[in-house]
């Protein structure tokens, strides 16, 4: 029989007070237990690296439109204020959907900050990795990106680093002809071929103006319009059931609520829409939906059999999306 081998006694933690740093799974925890970072300190780490926030944007002005930036809008940015204003050295912080070679962030030579969101998570709380994105821009050297990497399991969210009564104002663009300043020198291969990719890939998108978190996109076979909504997802699906099955929940002829987009936590129908219909023409049938809707929500009394069979249709037709 083999021998056992004699168990040894950890050694005493060296770290006592403080965070402990991330490190390699198989690297020995820098708390000095003596032990493997994955047996140690690593357990609490990993559970909280990969515990799922769902409404990672709860709290932080505008939650409705940083979901459709996430995940709706090709091309678009927006100021940010944060809470104990700009470091020296940062003239503005910009939330951009996406930067070229899908950098998590860049500060520019001007020493600005763009923070891009439609980025891999590392986590299960996209407000945390963004957050650690973010303190990371403002601490590059102008003129450089920010690189990926995992996010620790404990540190500052984005509803910590932004002020709560800052506006939240997205601006829509055609392209992303934003990433390059005017005075910018327009050499650089990569930038330029990123530029050209994702302007060829990108869906005209316009926001609506007379409604919230309202988008409407043209595609080559009909176009659309996706609002996200910040109603509790059953309340929500009630209220669309009975305009659905009063015949109401259209936006007007050759138009049709077709479903749902479920993201972040929140629910974003979407309508059907002829090729003809512009992003103006939906203004007014937008904001006679959204009578509709108040008056729908605001309705206690149980449904009746063919709205619990409207509510069952949409519900079929629900597609998650994070």
């Amino acid at each position: 029989m083999a021998k056992k081998r004699p168990q040894t006694k950890a050694s005493k933690a060296q770290v006592t007070n403080g965070e402990i740093p991330v490190v390699g799974a198989r690297e020995p925890c820098p708390c000095g237990s003596g032990r493997r970072y994955k047996a140690c300190h690593g357990r609490a780490a990993a559970h909280a690296v990969t515990e799922l926030v769902q409404r990672p944007f709860e709290g932080l002005p505008g939650e409705c439109d940083w979901v459709a930036l996430r995940e709706l809008v090709p091309a678009a940015t927006v100021p940010l204020t944060l809470k104990d204003g700009l470091p020296e050295g940062v003239p503005s912080v910009t939330l951009a959907t996406v930067l070229p070679m899908a950098w998590p962030a860049l500060r520019r030579d001007d020493g600005s900050v763009l923070l891009a969101l439609q980025n891999d998570s590392s986590s299960g709380d996209l407000a945390r990795d963004l957050a650690d994105t973010l303190q990371r821009a403002l601490e590059t050297e102008p003129g450089s990106p920010v690189t990926p990497r995992r996010v620790p399991a404990e540190g500052p969210r984005l509803q910590d680093l932004l002020d709560p009564k800052g506006d939240f104002a997205p601006v829509v663009h055609t392209g992303f002809e934003f990433w390059i300043p005017e005075s910018a020198d327009n050499s650089n291969p990569e930038v330029t071929a990123s530029l050209e990719r994702a302007n060829a890939a990108a869906i005209p998108t316009v926001k609506l103006t007379g409604v919230d978190s309202s988008y409407w996109c043209e595609t080559p076979d009909k176009n659309h319009l996706r609002w996200v909504m910040p109603h509790p997802e059953e309340k929500l699906l009630d209220a669309l059931a009975r305009l659905h099955a009063a015949g109401t929940s259209s936006l007007g002829e050759n138009t049709r609520l077709v479903g749902s987009f479920r993201a972040h936590g929140l629910m974003v129908p979407v309508w059907d829409l002829p090729t003809t219909m512009s992003a103006e023409d939906c203004e007014k049938p937008a904001a006679e939906f959204a009578e509709r809707l108040a008056t729908a929500l605001a309705t206690d009394a149980p449904l009746t059999p063919e709205e619990r069979r409207a509510r069952g249709g949409l519900t079929n037709r629900q597609v998650t999306l994070s």
